[in-house]
């Protein structure tokens, strides 16, 4: 199996976009957030993603519908789509010679809960950031909201990962421009975004904007927690910030994946942060 074979074998178990990146794209990490700390012998890193439909988005960018991407865009698609793709992946690998490990996308912020096996290890669990490792295996950039943007659907879809000990011919790192580089900071209503930094992959530097991490959980405008883990990060793909950057995209035509009709049809809505109760896009 060579990288055009893998990446057809990836497309046809369901994945919309397919990158590989070469063990050594991560050796600027620490051990504690590197692949060979799961698997030693790891030569690259096969970062699958699948897309979060526009129609997903559909019910939270009209304020009517919730559930619709609490499943359809984040659990079910991680949790069985996703994950089946990876797996389907991993099987074909192994069916090849190859070991491989498929990752879940699990949140990089969960700390290590456990103690180190041996000498010189580090304390388990060791967990990749799929949105870093996507960048690193050229699907996209990081945009200044703090989203990984790929050309065929900006901020829309989400991440897995299998890692190989076959060195597979690595795709490209992406060298274009998505990001429109507006002020997204201006768009949240909690003011959760703050000064811009820059943030380095692979030679490069995105200007990225700080999160207040405590201010976007209180998100009521489409945020959600996150499913995995309660002191993670907010899931903010259905939030108004990235809406609102599914539009600019779209309507100055940066994607390669255009539609017949705009996405946003009405003027946004928008809540102010509730300073007792915290909002949840499953309505709980």
């Amino acid at each position: 199996m060579d990288a055009n074979e893998l990446k057809a074998c990836a497309r046809e178990a369901g994945a919309d976009l397919v990158g590989i990146a070469p063990a050594t794209r991560f050796d600027e990490l620490p051990r504690e957030k590197h692949p060979r700390t799961i698997f030693p012998e790891c030569e690259s890193v096969i970062v699958l993603g699948r897309r979060v439909t526009r129609g997903t988005l559909r019910g939270v960018e009209e304020g009517t519908n919730f559930g619709c991407f609490y499943r359809y865009g984040q659990k079910w698609l991680s949790d069985r789509f996703l994950a089946m793709t990876a797996f389907t992946v991993a099987t074909a690998l192994e069916d090849d010679g190859w070991e491989s490990v498929p990752l879940p996308p699990l949140p990089a912020e969960v700390p290590a809960m456990g103690v180190p096996v041996r000498e010189g290890a580090v304390a388990p669990n060791v967990l990749i950031d799929m949105n870093d490792a996507a960048v690193r295996a050229g699907l996209g950039e990081w945009g200044r909201c703090g989203t990984v943007l790929t050309p065929e659907y900006g901020p829309r879809q989400r991440f897995n990962a299998v890692l190989v000990d076959a060195a597979f011919e690595p795709t490209p790192l992406f060298e274009g421009a998505i990001c429109l580089q507006e002020e997204c900071e201006a768009v949240c209503p909690n003011g959760a975004l703050g000064a811009v930094e820059r943030r380095t992959v692979c030679g490069r530097d995105y200007p990225v904007a700080t999160i207040d991490q405590a201010m976007c959980a209180s998100c009521r405008n489409g945020a959600a927690p996150n499913p995995y883990y309660p002191g993670a990060h907010a899931d903010r793909l259905a939030a108004l910030c990235v809406r609102t950057c599914v539009d600019n995209l779209e309507r100055s035509e940066r994607l390669t994946r255009p539609f017949k009709n705009t996405f946003r049809k009405r003027p946004a809505w928008a809540r102010e942060p509730a300073s007792d109760n915290a909002f949840s896009i499953t309505g709980r």
